[in-house]
């Protein structure tokens, strides 16, 4: 759903929330602080920043959460997530919870994702 020539966004098949995206840089990178320069750092987070006021726009929400998670033994290929809670989401699904698959993802077909997908380009395009 976002592309440049160095990052890339798109949504997660499996999401746990409405309107979950993940983006990474193109080039491998495995650790946030270690391998990015502060100049590919501030940029990766500018994409990251952008994208999620997107998905406020797009997805009711009443917070987002971003994170950055992987392991040397699951996915090592840095990552961010961007998450809107949906509004009354009760506290004991929230956080940690509201993100784990064992808790459920959310069925939608492709083209619910086709739809968000354009949503968020549209969004994007007036935020350039």
């Amino acid at each position: 759903m976002y592309e440049d020539e160095q990052h890339i966004a798109f949504l997660d098949r499996y999401p746990t929330m409405p309107g979950k995206v993940l983006v990474a840089p193109k080039t491998h990178v495995e650790h946030v602080v270690r391998d990015l320069d502060e100049d590919a750092y501030l940029r990766l987070m500018g994409i990251v920043r952008r994208i999620a006021l997107a998905v406020e726009q797009v997805v009711p929400s009443e917070r987002t959460y971003l994170l950055s998670l992987g392991s040397q033994q699951g996915n090592s290929h840095l990552h961010w997530h961007i998450a809107a809670l949906p509004p009354e989401t009760p506290y004991e699904q929230q956080q940690y919870h509201a993100l784990m698959t064992e808790n459920g993802v959310i069925p939608w077909t492709i083209e619910q994702a086709v739809l968000l997908a354009h949503q968020l380009r549209t969004v994007l395009a007036g935020r350039q």
